[in-house]
């Protein structure tokens, strides 16, 4: 017999946070905000973690959580309630004592939370909640007046929330039908006795992109600027490739891969930034493998060192220097195309370009330049 359980709600659609993916596999200071929170109960002596997920997440939570030791996810209903309700007939197997019940998108609960949590239970309750007073004046419509609520006596619920297994089973079983908005709810008319413990004001949920960058904040960590530069000269040829993107042009950039000197650029601003060196050390030149490579691949590397490093690539920004070709028409491309090596949303990423006015290589159209500047945090 399992003495504790964890089960993860992470089914929903999360399209609140924008980014085009559940903001629950976004990254979150480099990390997918689902693994965050399923690393947080990590210290758990002996306790099992069943994660929640929405149909075709499959990819997603695998990347997500890869390394870590948890049962097969299991696939939620079309409400939360229905998604707890199946998550705990999956545990059924390992018949837990106690179950704690946390949503996904609050990744920065405690370890002092958890224990509190499940202490309770062990002192003999049925349930416990963690609760914060509410600080701020409400105010409610009420026949077309504002009126203030008194706050006093009101309370904040968050997760996890912790039961015995077999009667939290036992009343989503019977009160499948009824709609709830949390299982404290559903376990009041249950008659189940419920403990409260403190709730902590960083245990925040993170819905909007707003609430990513203060989670971001409260995870702390040092911030960091890199910058990189790269030139190739213009030689025979029909296309050139620039910020990912292969544009038809009456000459080519000389190079030992595609030449992409916007990606060579922005590679090494963003190895500058965590101290890796330049790009000519991860891919010398010398070195045949690399010749004709996409430089997408030397981005991607760079991206990987840094969320190797626990950290999260704020943001970058390239300038392509050149008379030709025009850069303009390409550039959302180029945004969504570094923003997508990069596995950030588009609007951390800025493409510019200019000209010299005639003067220099660059003026005379032998050939063109970029600079970068990467933003990274790291822990």
């Amino acid at each position: 017999m399992t003495r504790l359980a964890i089960l993860i709600v992470a089914a929903g659609k999360g399209e609140r946070a924008g980014g085009g993916i559940p903001k629950q596999y976004a990254p979150l200071l480099g990390k997918p905000m689902l693994r965050r929170a399923v690393e947080a109960f990590a210290g758990c002596p002996g306790a099992v973690v069943q994660a929640m997920i929405g149909p075709g997440q499959e990819s997603w939570y695998a990347k997500a959580v890869a390394g870590l030791e948890l049962r097969p996810p299991a696939i939620g209903g079309t409400t939360r309630q229905e998604t707890v309700r199946r998550g705990l007939e999956a545990l059924a197997d390992a018949a837990p004592d106690f179950v704690l019940i946390h949503d996904a998108a609050r990744p920065l609960v405690s370890r002092k939370l958890i224990d509190g949590v499940v202490a309770a239970l062990e002192a003999g309750a049925d349930a416990a909640v963690p609760l914060l007073p509410v600080a701020d004046t409400l105010r409610k419509l009420e026949d077309g007046a504002w009126i203030t609520v008194p706050r006093s006596g009101l309370m904040r619920a968050q997760t996890p929330q912790g039961f015995r297994y077999a009667k939290i089973l036992k009343a989503h079983r019977e009160y499948a039908n009824e709609e709830f908005t949390d299982d404290m709810a559903l376990a009041e008319l249950a008659g189940l006795g419920i403990a409260a413990v403190p709730g902590e004001e960083t245990n925040m949920k993170v819905t909007s992109a707003d609430d990513f960058a203060v989670a971001e904040k409260l995870l702390g960590g040092e911030t960091r600027t890199g910058s990189g530069t790269d030139v190739h000269r213009f030689v025979p040829g029909d296309h050139v490739w620039l910020c990912g993107v292969k544009i038809a042009h009456d000459h080519a950039l000389e190079g030992h891969s595609d030449a992409d000197a916007g990606l060579h650029a922005l590679t090494d601003a963003i190895l500058g930034a965590i101290g890796a060196g330049d790009i000519g050390q991860h891919f010398p030149p010398t070195d045949e493998k690399w010749r004709g490579a996409a430089s997408s691949k030397f981005l991607d590397h760079a991206a990987e060192l840094v969320r190797a490093k626990g950290g999260a690539i704020v943001h970058c920004d390239v300038t392509i220097v050149c008379e030709r070709p025009k850069i303009g028409p390409h550039r959302e491309a180029m945004r969504a195309r570094i923003a997508e090596i990069l596995g950030i949303d588009i609007g951390r990423v800025s493409v510019k370009a200019t000209t010299t006015e005639g003067l220099g290589f660059t003026g005379r159209r032998e050939g063109l330049a970029a600079e970068a500047i990467a933003t990274v945090r790291l822990p």
